[in-house]
């Protein structure tokens, strides 16, 4: 017991779950500012276009319904339609955020680009190619 409690203690001190909080936190600030974008910029305009009618409206009655107890059956279409269109936007931004940041990754990891500081690892990592193609160079020398 006392060894999963350690082992607990490392798991949120070493930052995991606290990665995973500060995810969580921020994806569900994302969500509301995408809500918020499609209910209130995108889907005005496309409502005009379709009658006046707010694509979350939108659908076929399959059964008109009657106020004798018989409800209306009808399939929910334009519910489904804004439901793409915030997957689309959430897809498209979260594919260019992560384009933009692989972008500086990529450039911080090359290390031949003086303008960024190469961290420490792919410094070493570079030396140590260097250093592995040098002694093949050598190996190679004194085998021939």
């Amino acid at each position: 017991m006392k060894k999963f409690i350690e082992e607990f203690k490392n798991f949120a001190v070493k930052g995991n779950m606290i990665d995973m909080a500060i995810g969580i936190i921020v994806g569900t600030a994302f969500n509301k500012v995408v809500n918020t974008l499609v209910k209130k910029i995108i889907m005005p305009p496309l409502s005009l276009l379709s009658e006046g009618v707010t694509l979350t409206n939108r659908k076929i009655i399959l059964r008109e319904g009657n106020g004798n107890g018989i409800e209306e059956v009808a399939i929910w279409y334009g519910e489904l339609i804004e439901v793409l269109i915030d997957f689309g936007i959430i897809s498209l931004t979260i594919f260019v955020v992560l384009k933009f940041i692989n972008h500086f990754k990529d450039k911080a990891e090359n290390p031949e680009d003086k303008t960024v500081a190469t961290p420490k690892d792919i410094e070493l990592l570079s030396k140590m190619e260097q250093l592995l193609k040098r002694q093949n160079e050598i190996l190679e020398k004194n085998n021939k």
